[in-house]
């Protein structure tokens, strides 16, 4: 008499379970890259208050701050930021903190800029003036977090 074919022969249940450890290999370090951008971008949250605070300094004019008088560097760290400071012409660095560790201690940098967003602002000479935009995590900067790890609006640009 003929037999029918009950269940799954143990080669095809062991092709299964090569096919998802395979998939697994490759989708949990994606996966934790992911993770690790999206905190970073709670970082870029917290400098923004700097940014804001920065670029109204700059459109109206009056006495340069000076570094760390900005206006937004304390009181804006947050679960994943340790410390944020500014420079004289206004440009925001953030330590990172409590990520993971390929990330802690890095640094991301925002720099205000002028004339075609290629010029960083300065306030011996751009004081007063609107600013064109702002250049986000430039290692030229002093960004020292790999750019996999930074979201896709501040890789370099």
């Amino acid at each position: 008499m003929k037999r029918l074919q009950q269940g799954f022969t143990l080669i095809e249940l062991m092709i299964v379970v090569a096919i998802i450890g395979i998939l697994a290999a490759v989708a949990l370090p994606a996966y934790q890259d992911y993770t690790v951008r999206a905190k970073v971008s709670e970082v870029l949250l917290a400098m923004s208050a700097c940014r804001t605070s920065i670029t109204e300094v700059y459109q109206t004019g009056g006495t340069p701050p000076g570094a760390s008088n900005w206006g937004c560097e304390s009181g804006n760290t947050s679960k994943y930021v340790s410390s944020i400071a500014t420079d004289d012409d206004g440009k925001v660095t953030a330590t990172i903190t409590g990520i993971s560790a390929t990330v802690n201690g890095g640094i991301v940098t925002l720099v205000p800029l002028v004339l075609n967003a290629t010029t960083p602002a300065t306030v011996a000479s751009n004081m007063g003036e609107g600013l064109f935009g702002w250049r986000c995590g430039n290692t030229t900067d002093g960004t020292t977090l790999a750019a996999k790890y930074l979201p896709g609006s501040c890789r370099g640009a």
